[in-house]
């Protein structure tokens, strides 16, 4: 078992602004993380969430506000109406979990790099172009964009089965092994100072 199960979707912006700080924090405690992209819209659908375009107007509002406070916080360029979104996450999920399988580049670069393309790049993570581009960044054959579709989609579901039965509700979401949850990129310092209490 994983230190830190790491649900998390490649279109997500508090996902981006997560950056590689998770990462870095596990490097810091010796700890292993387990990448788990999943359908964020299921995990809404299936825990009662709301997504953005349906939720009330002041609390779209706040969103809009809220985004671009964290990013100029966190020294990372943003762009609250990027020219790509929403899109169909499930084409980079899919090469995601072939990157994950084949091995041999950063994971994390690779989750910041789809996200990033969305955020700050305003690219269409959809297209297959796109996706490659990030995998080759993050050290990973491009052509595995198009393999293990099949199982990639397998695994997503499972993924988004799995977060939704042990009480992720949104991303990025981390939980670790002793089942201590931990919901969004301002929450790193927390996971932290827990796996800190924890390795000791």
């Amino acid at each position: 078992m994983a230190d830190i199960d790491y649900f998390f979707a490649t279109v997500s912006p508090y996902t981006y602004l997560a950056g590689t700080r998770l990462e870095e924090i596990a490097a810091r405690h010796g700890a292993t993380i387990a990448y788990k992209p999943v359908d964020l819209a299921a995990v809404f659908n299936g825990t009662g969430g709301v997504l953005p375009m349906n939720r009330h107007p002041s609390r779209q509002e706040y969103r809009r506000q809220e985004l671009p406070r964290q990013a100029a916080k966190l020294g990372l360029p943003f762009n609250i109406q990027p020219a790509h979104f929403p899109v169909n996450m499930a084409p980079s999920s899919y090469a995601f979990i072939a990157a994950q399988r084949a091995g041999g580049g950063d994971l994390g670069g690779l989750v910041h790099a789809m996200t990033r393309s969305v955020w700050a790049d305003d690219k269409d993570l959809s297209d297959d172009a796109v996706i490659r581009a990030c995998l080759e960044e993050a050290g990973f054959d491009p052509a595995l964009a198009d393999s293990g579709l099949l199982q990639g989609a397998e695994t997503y579901v499972v993924n988004t089965e799995e977060a939704i039965q042990r009480g992720a509700f949104g991303a990025p979401f981390y939980i670790t092994a002793d089942d201590q949850r931990f919901w969004g990129q301002d929450r790193l310092e927390d996971l932290d100072e827990h796996l800190g209490k924890i390795k000791t």
